[in-house]
C-alpha cells in the first residue's frame, strides 16, 4: 500500500470526507513529526481498529512556550511518511497554522484569542503549571483536527498522560471521537520513546534513565502495599536525585479526579508523573501504579 501526502488540509479534508461517504471507520493519530516507533504503534493500533488511518504532522506554535523548542523541532515530512507507510497508514497531511485556521490569525500571524480552546480541569498544574499556555494550544488544534476530519477514533500515547486527559475530556465535551490512549512505548532501557531522546548525549541518556527506574520502583512499592502520595513522591525523588537531573516535579495523582495539589490521603488508584531536564532536553515520564500496564487513561 501506498501512503497518500497532502501538504494542503483541504485535500486532506476531501480525503477524510470520502472516507466517510463509504461508511468506513476512520482512526487519526496527530504528530508533531520526528516520529518514532512509539508513533508507529500508535499507527499499529489504528489499523487494527479502523478501516483507514490518516496522521497528521505539524509542529504546533501554539503548544511552544519556549521559542528554541519551536525553532529547534525536527521536521522530515518525507522521512516522517516513509514510516507512516510501514506502519500501514493510509494518508498523512500537514499544513500551516493560517491554512488550518483562514482568517483566524492575528497581523503578527498568531491565533487571534477568542479561537483558543479551554483545555478543562485535568490541565491544573503539573505540565499546566511548568508549560503555560500548553494544554490551550493543544486542545485547540486537537479541536480542530476533530472539527474538520471528523474521525471515528483518535489515537495518543500515554506518555503524555496528563495531555491525553485532556483530549479525553476536550472529545467528550466536542460528542466525539472515541479517544483511544494506547500503552507506553519503551526503549531496551525502560525509558519512554520521545522524539526528544535524539537531542541526548551519552551522559544526558545515563541520566535519563533514573526516570524509568523511579517509576518502575514506585510501582513495586505500591504492589507491596504503599498507598501514601507522599511516600511514593518522596521514593520517586530519592532515585531522581541519583542521576544528573533537574526535576521539575515527581507527583502522585488519582487520574480519574484530578487535583491541583498532590493528594494527602490513600489512593485506591494512582498515576505517577515526573517531569526533569537532562542538560537542556526536558523529559517526562509517567506510569500507572494501581494496574498491571501503563494504560492509566482508559478509552473515553
Amino acid at each position: 500500500m501506498i501512503i497518500q501526502c497532502f501538504e494542503n488540509p483541504e485535500h486532506a479534508i476531501d480525503w477524510c470526507q470520502a472516507v466517510a461517504d463509504q461508511g468506513l471507520t476512520l482512526g487519526f493519530v496527530p504528530t508533531m513529526g520526528a516520529l518514532h516507533e512509539g508513533h508507529q504503534t500508535l499507527v499499529r493500533q489504528a489499523t487494527l481498529e479502523n478501516d483507514r488511518v490518516c496522521v497528521s504532522i505539524f509542529v504546533n506554535p501554539l503548544q511552544f512556550g519556549e521559542s528554541k523548542d519551536l525553532e529547534t523541532y525536527p521536521r522530515d515530512f518525507e522521512s516522517d511518511a516513509k514510516m507512516l507507510e510501514q506502519a500501514g497508514c493510509h494518508m498523512a497531511f500537514t499544513g500551516t497554522l493560517a491554512e488550518f485556521f483562514p482568517g483566524r490569525l492575528d497581523p503578527e500571524g498568531g491565533l487571534l484569542p477568542e479561537y483558543l480552546l479551554d483545555p478543562g480541569p485535568f490541565a491544573e498544574s503539573l505540565e499546566g503549571e511548568f508549560r503555560p499556555g500548553h494544554f490551550e494550544g493543544v486542545a485547540t488544534i486537537v479541536g480542530r483536527f476533530f472539527e474538520i476530519l471528523k474521525p471515528t477514533r483518535a489515537y495518543f500515547g500515554q506518555k503524555d498522560c496528563q495531555q491525553a486527559l485532556v483530549v479525553r475530556d476536550l472529545a467528550q465535551r466536542m460528542h466525539g471521537p472515541e479517544v483511544v490512549v494506547c500503552t507506553t512505548h519503551r526503549e531496551t532501557s525502560g525509558m519512554a520513546f520521545s522524539s526528544r531522546n535524539t537531542r541526548l548525549d551519552e551522559a544526558g541518556r545515563r541520566a535519563g534513565m533514573f526516570i524509568s527506574r523511579a517509576l518502575f520502583g514506585a510501582r513495586a512499592l505500591w504492589f507491596q502495599g504503599e498507598r501514601n502520595p507522599a511516600e511514593l513522591s518522596r521514593f520517586m525523588h530519592s532515585v531522581l536525585n541519583q542521576g544528573d537531573l533537574r526535576v521539575e516535579y515527581a507527583s502522585i495523582r488519582d487520574p480519574e479526579q484530578w487535583s491541583g495539589e498532590q493528594p494527602d490521603g490513600p489512593l485506591t488508584r494512582a498515576v505517577a508523573l515526573i517531569a526533569a531536564r537532562a542538560g537542556d532536553v526536558r523529559l517526562i515520564d509517567n506510569m500507572l501504579l494501581s494496574v498491571g500496564n501503563d494504560a492509566a487513561c482508559k478509552e473515553g
